[in-house]
């Protein structure tokens, strides 16, 4: 069976990224990771993709006049890796809606929140984390989705909880929830490689 073609898109760091090619290198995922599209010409994550000999395309929003030649760009950027899937690895651009009809329930994000908690417009990196503290919340935890229309409101492939302990920041919440992000992206990841997920409506099954 041919391997899935996979295009990652990052915005920073790129840690889920990394555990992305990680796993790959390892054969935990049946496929390629053939490309990498960037928000940002600074993200360190560039640096992992060309580390690991992968071709990267910037795609920079404030370099287009428009969201439509913004979006149009992005469409050209994946669609040159002729992927199967689409991976949002910590993108914090919206996906044009172009851009996921042509890839429907093809593309998965991570989010790190349960949602319908602490998700959708101004919740990304931090905020989410500091809002759920704020909240009092006493669960937090990761999310994989397959991406539609709206900002995080696409049907839930996979969570995992963590604990919200009493001292937490910001920053230590995050640092254990990203441990969560990095194993339920490659579980994910893997099934979809597999055709181990099918999507009715807002129903995600998971076979095997």
């Amino acid at each position: 069976m041919r391997l899935k073609r996979l295009v990652v898109m990052i915005s920073g760091g790129g840690t889920n990224m990394q555990a992305l090619m990680d796993a790959t290198a390892k054969g935990e995922i049946d496929a390629e990771i053939v490309g990498v599209v960037s928000s940002s010409d600074s993200a360190y994550g560039i640096m992992r993709a060309e580390n690991a000999g992968l071709p990267v395309k910037v795609v920079v929003r404030k370099n287009f006049d428009t969201a439509e030649s913004f979006n149009a760009a992005n469409l050209a950027a994946i669609s040159s890796f002729n992927p199967d899937g689409v991976i949002l690895a910590g993108y914090l651009a919206m996906i044009g809606p172009e851009i996921i009809t042509q890839f429907k329930n093809r593309i998965i994000n991570i989010h790190p929140s349960l949602i319908p908690s602490f998700c959708g417009k101004g919740y990304y990196g931090h905020k989410v984390h500091r809002g759920v503290l704020d909240y009092g919340a006493k669960l937090s935890g990761a999310t994989t989705h397959f991406v539609d229309e709206g900002a995080d409101t696409g049907p839930v492939i996979m969570q995992k909880c963590v604990p919200v302990l009493e001292n937490d920041t910001a920053e230590t919440l995050a640092a254990r929830v990203l441990e969560v992000e990095h194993e339920i992206l490659v579980r994910t990841v893997a099934a979809f490689c597999t055709d181990k997920i099918s999507v009715e409506g807002r129903k995600v099954t998971l076979r095997g």
